[in-house]
């Protein structure tokens, strides 16, 4: 299912609780490019392929990071991105990777959780894969 990409920004507005599009819109961007440099494979490429279009790049056109990065380093690396602070770096990470957990199926979801260090799982609005 290949989401229509208003339809994206309209969940992440209401979830991150931005006033305009434009703030989700910013989100969605930051979190899917640090989301896209941690992930490798058909992982990254099976959620691309299940995100609108516009969205799909965002996770398959970065570089890759250098290394790991615990969850309150994600968050981080998304504060860094955009400079901002990490409670609205937090928010956007939440809002967007709740909203990418909802598209992709539990098994995708699965194989992108066990590449990321443990404690990811809760930024997706979930509990750690056993």
């Amino acid at each position: 299912m290949n989401a229509n990409v208003e339809v994206l920004l309209g969940q992440v507005q209401e979830r991150g609780g931005y006033e305009m599009r434009q703030e989700a819109a910013g989100a969605v961007q930051s979190v899917l490019e640090v989301l896209g440099a941690h992930l490798v494979g058909d992982d990254r490429t099976d959620l691309a392929s299940l995100l609108p279009r516009q969205c799909g790049p965002l996770l398959t056109d970065v570089r890759p990071a250098s290394g790991p990065l615990t969850p309150s380093g994600f968050v981080e690396a998304v504060a860094e991105r955009d400079d901002i602070d990490v409670t609205q770096a937090r928010r956007a990470a939440t809002a967007v990777l709740a909203t990418v957990a909802e598209v992709a199926d539990d098994w995708l979801l699965r194989r992108i959780l066990t590449q990321l260090p443990p404690g990811h799982a809760g930024l997706f609005g979930r509990t750690d894969p056993a």
